[in-house]
């Protein structure tokens, strides 16, 4: 179970003060000046209450977290999770945020939006794997430490699918690897054999990322309840004489995830962004007999043939690949 977390009170301050304090001592240029910058660290439960959000912190004092609601298009902030280097790794950053999400979700968020230092990579790292993407442009802040902040943002409730730009792909890479090196282990018919590294993983979504900035490529994903659960791809590159149609490629969803319906609405969001794009005619082949082609079949695909033993299983054994198309309405 670890630690327990509670909420935090204003007597905390001192807990408070030295996990920000000691985080921003890692980092060469950020100035930690209570009076001048953070007076509010002395009071922070009143602080957070009074623009009607909520604190936490463990009860060993390691971690601590807070969220407060935006007032704007249902969202809420997660802010100020901080955690002593020393408790890293033992799964109480997760722990805080669970509980920091749970708490706006519960009071009816439908986006979360944070901030953090471009300077705090592990930190990026942390929020990628939860699913939360770039969003926006960099903040400037006017204060000692002349902070830049990147922002992030995720959907929190229910089955959201978004076309992801250049910025919010390369921050989706990593939760896109796990996704990726999971369906492979499944084995899916996305152009790999098991077992997947992380490295080719990486790699792969690397790539996408650049032509998602060529605009080459539409990336979408979907998340399920805050959870980045499953993407399509749009090949937006093609041939001179084919401008109306468009590649559907490398539909993928979490396999802990399936049979919720995210596979569906991916492949009509990808539909509809065609439609937007002025793509009429979409293609896509899949592998014979598996679930693909029977999704495809139910939301009106037709089948243009097949190639026999055209590629390798997991198994390393020869299967038939399906070729199929559908029309957009004109």
């Amino acid at each position: 179970m670890g630690v327990a977390i509670r909420p935090g009170r204003d007597g905390d301050a001192e807990a408070f003060i030295r996990l920000i304090r000691d985080a921003w001592a890692e980092f060469p240029g950020c100035i930690f000046d209570l009076d001048a910058e953070l007076p509010e660290l002395r009071a922070l439960a009143t602080y957070f209450a009074g623009s009607g959000g909520a604190l936490w912190l463990s009860e060993d004092g390691q971690g601590m977290v807070a969220t407060r609601p935006l007032g704007a298009d249902d969202a809420w902030e997660i802010c100020r999770l901080y955690v002593d280097a020393g408790a890293r790794g033992s799964g109480l950053a997760h722990r805080l945020l669970d509980t920091a999400e749970a708490h706006a979700r519960a009071a009816g968020a439908e986006r979360l939006v944070l901030w953090t230092d471009t300077r705090f990579e592990a930190a990026h790292a942390f929020y990628e794997k939860r699913g939360y993407v770039r969003s926006g442009a960099i903040r400037i802040l006017d204060d000692l430490s002349k902070s830049l902040e990147f922002r992030y943002a995720k959907p929190l409730k229910g089955l959201v699918v978004e076309a992801l730009d250049a910025a919010a792909a390369a921050s989706a890479e990593r939760r896109l690897a796990d996704i990726l090196i999971g369906c492979v282990a499944e084995g899916a018919s996305v152009s790999f054999l098991p077992p997947m590294s992380r490295e080719k993983a990486r790699g792969f979504w690397k790539r996408v990322s650049t032509e998602v900035a060529q605009n080459h490529r539409l990336l979408l994903v979907a998340w399920l309840d805050g959870v980045l659960a499953g993407t399509v791809q749009l090949h937006l590159d093609s041939q001179e004489n084919q401008p109306h149609r468009v590649e559907v490629e490398k539909l993928l969803v979490d396999p802990a995830l399936r049979r919720r319906g995210v596979g569906t609405a991916l492949v009509r969001r990808a539909e509809q962004a065609a439609e937007r794009l002025g793509r009429k005619l979409l293609t896509l082949d899949t592998r014979g007999g598996e679930a693909g082609e029977a999704l495809y079949r139910r939301l009106g695909w037709r089948e243009a043939g097949r190639i026999p033993r055209c590629e390798l299983d997991a198994r390393r054994e020869k299967q038939d690949v399906v070729f199929f198309f559908k029309e957009v309405p004109a």
